[in-house]
C-alpha cells in the first residue's frame, strides 16, 4: 500500500472511530416518571415536565423522559424499588414512611435507597365541615360523623396523626372511611359531619359542595400542631386564603407536598443536570404557562418538607445555588 493510501485510510478510520464515539456519547438515556390517573394532577405536571427536561427540546442531552399514568404514590415507590421506573412522584408523607418502613408501609419493609429530586408543590389537608356542624377546631370532633378516606390511603395515616395530636383516636369519633367523593355527597345530605382531603386548592368537589350548600373550613392550627410539626418533618403549616371556596375565611392548616422521587442508583451527574434544566429560565416558563401547579414548582421551594434525603446529584445543585446549606 502507497503512503497516501495508508493516509487516508487512517484518516478515514480514525474519522469512523471519533463518529463511534459521538454516538456512544449520544444514545439515549431513558427516564419515567410515573405520575398518577390521567384525571388528576400528577399526570399533566409529570408531562409537562418530561418535555422540558427532555434532550429533543432542548434539555438534558440524548435524555428521553416520559410521564406515566399510574395509581399514584404508592405504585410509582414500589416501581422505582423494583427498577421498572426511573423517578416518579409520591406524597412526602408516603415517602417517608416508605424510607422509614411506617405507616403505609408498616410490615414491608424500608426503601432505603429513595431520594428526593424535588419538591414540586404543598397538597393541603382540608377537614371540611357541614356549615352548620359548629365544627371550630379539630378538637370538636370528638363525637362526632368523620370520614377520615379509605383504608390504605396516605389521608387515613394523615388523618390519625391529626386526631393524635388532639388527643383524639377513632374510638373518640364516629368514623367512616369514604373517598372523597362519597364523603362529599354524605356531607350533603347531613349523614355526615366532616371529612379529610388531601390535595391542591381550589378542589374541584369542594368547590362545588361550598356553592351547592355551603361549607367550614376547619383550622388545623395551634400548639398541639407545633408540636406535631416538629415529629413530622414531611408536613409543612400551609393557608388556604380567603374565598378560594365560596364564603369560606382564610383558613390556617397544614400540608404534605408533592415530591419528584427516584432512587439513589441513579446517577449522580444525570440527576443533577436533569434539576438544572427543570429551573432554567425556559423550563419555569413552560410549566407556569402549561398548569396552575407548575407556577408553585420553584427553587426556592425545591428541599421544603423533605422528610427523607435528596438524591446527591440534586443535593449538589441546591448547595450550588444557595437554597440549601
Amino acid at each position: 500500500m502507497s503512503k497516501t493510501r495508508r493516509l487516508a485510510f487512517a484518516a478515514v478510520a480514525g474519522a469512523v472511530a471519533i463518529g463511534a464515539t459521538v454516538a456512544v456519547a449520544q444514545t439515549p438515556a431513558f427516564f419515567r416518571i410515573g405520575t398518577g390517573g390521567t384525571a388528576g394532577t400528577y399526570y399533566p405536571v409529570g408531562g409537562l415536565i418530561a418535555n422540558v427536561i427532555s434532550g429533543a427540546n432542548g434539555g438534558v442531552p440524548a435524555l428521553v423522559a416520559t410521564a406515566v399514568a399510574s395509581n399514584g404514590s404508592v405504585a410509582n415507590i414500589n416501581a422505582i424499588k423494583g427498577g421498572s421506573s426511573e423517578s416518579g412522584f409520591s406524597q412526602s408523607d408516603v415517602a417517608y414512611w416508605a424510607h422509614t418502613g411506617t405507616g403505609l408501609f408498616e410490615g414491608k419493609g424500608k426503601v432505603e435507597d429513595l431520594r428526593v429530586i424535588a419538591t414540586l408543590y404543598p397538597e393541603t389537608i382540608h377537614l371540611v365541615a357541614r356549615k352548620d356542624a359548629n365544627i371550630k377546631s379539630v378538637a370538636d370532633l370528638k363525637g362526632k360523623r368523620v370520614s377520615l378516606d379509605e383504608p390504605g390511603s396516605g389521608t387515613l395515616v394523615d388523618s390519625r396523626i391529626v386526631l393524635g395530636a388532639f388527643g383524639l383516636t377513632e374510638k373518640d369519633v364516629k368514623a367512616e372511611y369514604l373517598k372523597p367523593g362519597p364523603a362529599g355527597d354524605r356531607l350533603r345530605d347531613g349523614a355526615l359531619d366532616a371529612y379529610f382531603f388531601v390535595g391542591g386548592y381550589p378542589t374541584g368537589a369542594i368547590s362545588e359542595l361550598a356553592t351547592s350548600s355551603g361549607i367550614s373550613l376547619v383550622p388545623i392550627t395551634g400548639p398541639e400542631i407545633d408540636k406535631m410539626l416538629a415529629q413530622y418533618q414531611f408536613f409543612a403549616k400551609d393557608t388556604v386564603p380567603a374565598n378560594t371556596y365560596k364564603d369560606v375565611p382564610e383558613t390556617p392548616t397544614i400540608s404534605v407536598n408533592a415530591q419528584w422521587l427516584t432512587s439513589a442508583k441513579q446517577p449522580d451527574d444525570l440527576v443533577y443536570n436533569i434539576v438544572k434544566t427543570l429551573y432554567n429560565e425556559k423550563s419555569r416558563a413552560a410549566l407556569e404557562a402549561g398548569h396552575a401547579k407548575g407556577k408553585l414548582v420553584t427553587l426556592q421551594t425545591a428541599t421544603n418538607g423533605l422528610g427523607i434525603p435528596l438524591h446527591p446529584g440534586a443535593e449538589k445543585f441546591y448547595k450550588e445555588q444557595g437554597v440549601l446549606k
